[in-house]
């Protein structure tokens, strides 16, 4: 199994600090999650059945023609390299690990190519995997660029998979509008910008044949009863949407700004920041012991990434530990 941000047990265990003395800027998840609304009285008793009105829900935040609930982008991740053939996958690099971990393990031929070599690589793949924004490094690509890659995989029946799970802060990036054409596969989570990732609740956009072979794949009841019921919720939540994008831009701002008064200079979205450390396991090592949990990347995109503070003593207590850094490795 691969090594994934909030393992915070983990680090209690090794650096023998309580769980609730931790600061855990790992995951990159939106720290003001949304308050999820009282559930029906029989939410636990019954079967969940398919709630059209969550995939309506979906498809009208997302502007997608259509969805499908899925439980996270995860479970699409593992899926969809079994809906193929053995085809010749590119992956985008550095990015989220498990999409090449599991291409590589369904008899597919993989590689993982940098984003600014894409375009060359595309006329030798029969299948594009990418995370738009990236995850860990905030790299994007234009949507016009994505719609011509997709268009030419679609002519010979290949796939272009677009993650958009931390694509909520930047709706302009996003092609899931275009997903109902054959060839292009979208990927979003809720878990993210509405920080719910324990509901884990994620929705695929693609052609409608596709969708309906994935639904398959997965079987019944792949979603919770709860899961669908606090995630309409909040797809529905307008007003929630409006006021956390502004403040989570506000917030993302900030943080560069503090990494950048400290020397860093680092790339991302409003959830997150990333950067190429020269001494990453050393900066991993220093925040872990003054109770901060950073998520360090010691292998592809070699450096540290971290998301944002709760509330103003996180932000304190991050600052401190970023000032002791800087004056420690000069």
């Amino acid at each position: 199994m691969l090594e994934h941000g909030g393992n915070l047990r983990a680090a209690s265990i090794r650096f023998n600090r309580p769980l609730d003395d931790w600061l855990d800027l790992s995951t990159g998840l939106n720290p003001n999650w949304y308050p999820a609304p009282q559930l029906a009285g029989n939410a636990w008793h019954r079967l969940p059945e398919t709630d059209p009105e969550l995939a309506q829900a979906a498809s009208a935040f997302y502007g997608a023609p259509r969805m499908l609930a899925v439980a996270g982008t995860q479970a699409a991740i593992q899926a969809l390299p079994q809906l193929r053939a053995p085809s010749r996958v590119v992956v985008a690099a550095p990015s989220y690990a498990e999409h090449a971990h599991h291409w590589a393990r369904h008899g597919h031929s993989m590689r993982e190519v940098a984003y600014d070599a894409l375009d060359a690589a595309l006329p030798e793949c029969d299948v594009l995997v990418l995370c738009n924004p990236n995850n860990p490094t905030g790299a994007t690509v234009a949507p016009e660029r994505l719609l011509d890659w997709a268009a030419q995989l679609g002519q010979r029946g290949g796939w272009l998979v677009v993650d958009e799970a931390f694509g909520d802060t930047a709706p302009q990036l996003s092609v899931a509008a275009h997903s109902d054409r054959p060839g292009l596969i979208v990927l979003r989570s809720v878990g993210k910008f509405f920080g719910l990732a324990g509901v884990r609740m994620g929705f695929v956009g693609a052609h409608a044949p596709l969708l309906a072979q994935l639904a398959d794949l997965l079987g019944p009841w792949t979603v919770s009863g709860p899961a669908q019921q606090v995630s309409t919720a909040a797809l529905r939540d307008g007003a929630w949407q409006a006021a956390m994008r502004a403040r989570l831009a506000a917030e993302g701002t900030r943080l560069r700004a503090l990494l950048a008064a400290n020397g860093i200079a680092s790339s991302g979205t409003d959830l997150f920041q990333w950067w190429p450390e020269a001494q990453p396991e050393a900066f991993w090592q220093h925040m872990a012991e003054r109770g901060i949990w950073v998520r360090l990347f010691p292998n592809a995109a070699r450096g540290i990434r971290l998301g944002l503070p709760l509330d103003e003593e996180g932000w304190r207590r991050l600052a401190l530990a970023l000032e002791e850094w800087k004056l420690g490795s000069r």
